[in-house]
């Protein structure tokens, strides 16, 4: 029997970290992610996106974030520099109290330590304002920079698997995460 949904129980607010600021997605970002998720360095990265993106369902996907978030499936937030998008970060696959962490930016927020400050916050978020106990992550094998966001995060490695990559076309090795919240770990 599968696990019940937990309810969110915070609205779709912005969280403001030290540099930026991760607003709740909506529908007009849509065109500013097809932009980020046409660079091949970028999407190669992105097990679940289509290389090159379509333009329409990448809004269709875009359209219903809030219907996620109201259902308590998913958290998507628009990650802003500047007032400027430069990528997003998510909470996906909300189910009973477990959750899974997504990010991916442009590429010229990389190396600025932007995916961990964002990557934090919704750590944060995960376990202080939706009560979930634990979160799962991965990456591509070949991704080193997400998996030192990860480790510097406190996920453990639980095990490396072979999955399809819609963006590669091909089969890779992903490594997969998962992090206790606090005062929940074996």
């Amino acid at each position: 029997m599968p696990s019940a949904r937990l309810p969110i129980r915070t609205g779709r607010v912005p969280i403001r970290t030290g540099r930026l600021v991760l607003r709740p997605s909506t529908a007009a970002d849509a065109e500013r992610a097809f932009e980020i998720q046409s660079d091949w360095d970028v999407t190669q990265m992105l097990r679940m996106a289509r290389f090159p993106p379509d333009r329409q369902v990448m809004a269709d996907w875009f359209a219903d974030h809030e219907q996620e978030w109201q259902a308590g499936t998913a958290c998507r937030f628009a990650v802003e520099l500047d007032g400027r998008m430069i990528g997003l970060a998510d909470l996906d696959g909300i189910d009973g109290h477990q959750g899974e962490l997504g990010y991916w930016y442009e590429q010229t927020a990389w190396g600025h330590g932007y995916a961990f400050e964002a990557a934090s916050a919704l750590r944060d978020f995960a376990f202080r304002d939706l009560g979930l106990s634990s979160l799962k992550s991965g990456h591509a094998a070949d991704n080193a920079a997400s998996c030192r966001v990860l480790l510097k995060l406190g996920f453990k490695l639980i095990d490396i698997v072979e999955v399809f990559s819609n963006s590669r076309g091909e089969s890779i090795r992903q490594c997969r995460y998962l992090l206790e919240a606090p005062g929940r770990a074996s």
